[in-house]
């Protein structure tokens, strides 16, 4: 069983750094969503939004991330440790399986090497504020 810092004294710093990665991904999704409006889902274009690549597929993967993450935060607690725990190692994974695939035709994501890089620090950055998000009695 792995041990986790209970009451770390960063952990409203560490969760205010969350909260700014869920809502750059909440506004990147949700920005997307607006430009490639009326696009197929998994479309190959050259739509751009906040320096990332986009379609309506990726705009809605980052706007339910970015909203998952805004909600635990905004729960606290044991719940956002677990949830951001999930998602950081999710986004980290994510991250990893498209860049497999950025010069194939399975690219549905249509990502480059930015979002790559984006999608690992957003999703490292969740990963370390569940890591000291824990709360429990002392």
């Amino acid at each position: 069983m792995a041990h986790y810092p209970l009451n770390h004294h960063l952990r409203q710093t560490y969760r205010f750094l969350v909260g700014l990665a869920g809502l750059y991904a909440t506004l990147f999704g949700a920005i997307g969503l607006a430009t490639t409006w009326g696009d197929e889902f998994f479309h190959r274009g050259s739509d751009w939004v906040l320096g990332l690549r986009t379609n309506p597929a990726a705009a809605w993967l980052y706007t339910i991330v970015g909203v998952l993450l805004l909600l635990a935060v905004l729960l606290g607690g044991n719940v956002y440790h677990q949830v951001t725990l999930v998602l950081g190692w999710g986004l980290c994974g994510l991250a990893l399986l498209v860049m497999a695939f950025i010069q194939t035709d399975a690219n549905v994501l249509n990502v480059s090497m930015i979002n790559v890089i984006v999608t690992i620090i957003l999703g490292l950055v969740a990963l370390v504020g569940g890591l000291y998000g824990k709360v429990g009695s002392s």
